[in-house]
């Protein structure tokens, strides 16, 4: 189980015959098992279905350092491959303060807690989904 925006606990999306979000889910459940693997931590999954194009779910999560950011998203990206969900593109993996990891479904954020405070993806996330719900 992982934290959604609100903070309440919430399962990852088990995978369903027919579902067109079953390789969605699929991704994701093989990140958030990689991440709690490695330790990472405050992990948050925002569900972007219907909301935006760029992907199904976006995840945030925290290293304690550079090198715990860095190990986590090399993890990550070798639990990707042996699960042949393909490679992902990878961003600011050479610096670790930052790591940007799209697999295209799920679109994973690995920061150092004081540069996930400075740009807050969850509040501008959850903003978007509180305007989503008042307009329901």
């Amino acid at each position: 189980m992982t934290p959604d925006i609100e903070g309440t606990a919430r399962r990852a999306p088990q995978r369903v015959a027919g579902d067109s979000t079953a390789g969605a889910a699929e991704t994701l459940n093989t990140v958030l098992t990689s991440l709690d693997d490695s330790k990472a931590e405050d992990i948050v999954t925002i569900d972007l279905a219907g909301k935006s194009l760029i992907g199904d779910y976006m995840v945030v999560a925290s290293g304690r350092s550079h090198r715990h950011v860095g190990a986590v998203a090399e993890r990550l990206l070798r639990a990707l491959k042996d699960a042949g969900l393909g490679s992902a593109k990878v961003e600011g993996l050479p610096h670790c303060d930052w790591v940007l990891i799209d697999t295209g479904d799920v679109i994973v954020h690995i920061f150092q807690p004081e540069v996930r405070s400075f740009y807050n993806l969850e509040k501008m996330w959850s903003m978007a989904n509180a305007t989503d719900r008042a307009r329901a």
